[in-house]
């Protein structure tokens, strides 16, 4: 009795296997546990299939009764070799805006060419007012500036002295030779000297100094100059206008040049 209820359960046993076999169950896998912030590895099939690429070209057919037979060869083959992954090389796209030629300008620039004149110098600020006052209808700008300048006041000719004696000396000796227009100078850079006269005209100093010289005396000649302010009025006018504003200048008698614009 206790052998057929072995034989009984050894039975039942093996209907039990053969049936788990035979229906195939598949266990969970549970990973093994590792350390944190360690990847965990993966197979090759557990891998996500790569993006799908665009099939290729289908060959041409061969004869009809052996195309079925290639074919299924190759898939045997394909199947079998299992190949990695193919990769697609993606092409990025080039920025537009960086090839894209510059947008042409939409017309012409329009740039002003102005003539521009210096009127001047004019004696004082009172003068350069009314000539700004005059011009400003007929130009398209104006603009007034001062100038440190040194200007000629003259050519004088003149007999050095050391002392006020040597010049009373020198000045009694011109009476004898009976050269006039002298007198004692009282100061400035030459406060001992004879003054034999102040003179525009150059040409005429140099006569003075010649005769004073002739009649035996050493007559020196210089330029007298003194620092000034000069007062101009720049002019900025278009082309059809620039000549008309210079015929006014010029029938005014001011004085003008050219000079760049601003």
């Amino acid at each position: 009795m206790l052998l057929r209820l072995i034989f009984v359960l050894l039975v039942a046993l093996n209907i039990a296997v053969g049936a788990w076999l035979w229906l195939g169950r598949e266990d969970g896998y549970v990973p093994a546990p590792s350390d944190p912030g360690v990847p965990r590895l993966a197979l090759l099939a557990e891998r996500p299939a790569p993006a799908a690429s665009a099939p290729p070209p289908a060959a041409a057919p061969h004869a009809a009764g052996s195309a079925p037979a290639v074919a299924s060869v190759a898939a045997v083959g394909v199947a079998g070799s299992a190949p990695a992954p193919a990769t697609t090389t993606a092409v990025l796209p080039v920025a537009a805006a960086s090839l894209a030629p510059a947008p042409a300008p939409a017309g012409p620039l329009q740039t002003h060419r102005y003539a521009c004149v210096a009127i001047g110098p004019f004696e004082n600020a009172q003068a350069l007012h009314a000539a700004r006052a005059r011009l400003a209808p007929h130009a398209a700008k104006l603009r007034s500036r001062q100038e440190r300048s040194v200007q000629s006041r003259g050519w004088w000719v003149f007999l050095p002295a050391a002392s006020r004696a040597q010049a009373q000396g020198l000045a009694a000796r011109l009476e004898a030779a009976h050269v006039g227009d002298h007198f004692l100078v009282g100061g400035g850079d030459q406060p001992n000297a004879v003054s034999l006269g102040l003179f525009k005209d150059p040409a005429n100093a140099r006569k003075r100094r010649d005769e004073v010289a002739a009649a035996g005396f050493a007559a020196q000649m210089v330029e007298r100059t003194e620092p000034v302010t000069e007062y101009w009025l720049d002019v900025a006018t278009e082309p059809p206008q620039g000549e008309s504003v210079l015929k006014r200048l010029r029938a005014e008698g001011m004085g003008s040049h050219s000079t760049s614009c601003f």
